[in-house]
C-alpha cells in the first residue's frame, strides 16, 4: 500500500490528467468543428499544458520527485503534443513535415531516455528542453485557438511561426540530450 500512496502525489496526478485529456482533445479535431468545439479543445490543451509547468514546481517544493514522475512527466507532455501536432495536419494547420520532424525528435529523446533507464540512469528533462516544451505549447496553444474567435488577423500564421521556432529548439535540445547521453555510454568516443 505504501507503494501506491507515493505513486498519488499531486504532480504524478497532473501527469495522468495530460494523459486522460487526449482522448477528449481528438473528438475535437475534426473538419468543420465549431468555434465552441474549437475553444473546447484550446481549453482542453491549455489546461494540459499548465499542468506540465505545474507538476515540476510542485514535486520540488513538496519533495516528491519520483523516478515515475520523471518518466512519465515527459512522456504525457510527448503524447499530448504528438496527438495535437497529428490532428492539426488535416486541418491544414502544420504541415506534416513539421510535425514528423517534431515527433520524430521526440521518439528518438524517449528512446535515449528508456535506454538511459534500463541502466540505472534517469534523465530529466534539460533546461533548454523546458523552453522548447513552452515554445510549443505556446504555438500549439495559438494554432488551435479558433481563429474567428480573436479578431488578429493571421492568428494561425503566428502559431506556426512560434511553432518553427519551437523546431530550431527542438533540434537543439535533442543534440545535446544526445551528447550527454553518449558521454554516459560511450566516454571515450
Amino acid at each position: 500500500m505504501t507503494g501506491n500512496r507515493h505513486l498519488l502525489t499531486l504532480p504524478n496526478i497532473l501527469t495522468a490528467f495530460r494523459f486522460a485529456v487526449v482522448p477528449f482533445l481528438l473528438l475535437c479535431f475534426y473538419e468543420g468543428a465549431s468555434k465552441w468545439i474549437g475553444l473546447l479543445a484550446f481549453t482542453l490543451f491549455l489546461s494540459a499544458a499548465l499542468t506540465d509547468l505545474a507538476d515540476g514546481y510542485f514535486a520540488r517544493k513538496h519533495q516528491t520527485e519520483s523516478v515515475f514522475g520523471k518518466l512519465m512527466d515527459p512522456l504525457a507532455d510527448k503524447v499530448l503534443v504528438a496527438a495535437v501536432l497529428i490532428m492539426l495536419i488535416p486541418l491544414g494547420r502544420v504541415p506534416a513535415w513539421l510535425s514528423f520532424l517534431l515527433i520524430a525528435r521526440e521518439l528518438g529523446i524517449t528512446g535515449l531516455r528508456g535506454i538511459a533507464a534500463s541502466s540505472g540512469i534517469v534523465v530529466a528533462a534539460s533546461r533548454l528542453g523546458k523552453i522548447k516544451s513552452v515554445f510549443q505549447y505556446t504555438a500549439l496553444s495559438i494554432l488551435i485557438f479558433p481563429q474567428e474567435l480573436l479578431p488578429i488577423p493571421n492568428l494561425h500564421i503566428l502559431g506556426l511561426a512560434v511553432l518553427y521556432v519551437s523546431l530550431l529548439l527542438s533540434i537543439w535540445s535533442g543534440l545535446e540530450y544526445f551528447f550527454k547521453l553518449k558521454k554516459l555510454f560511450l566516454p571515450n568516443f
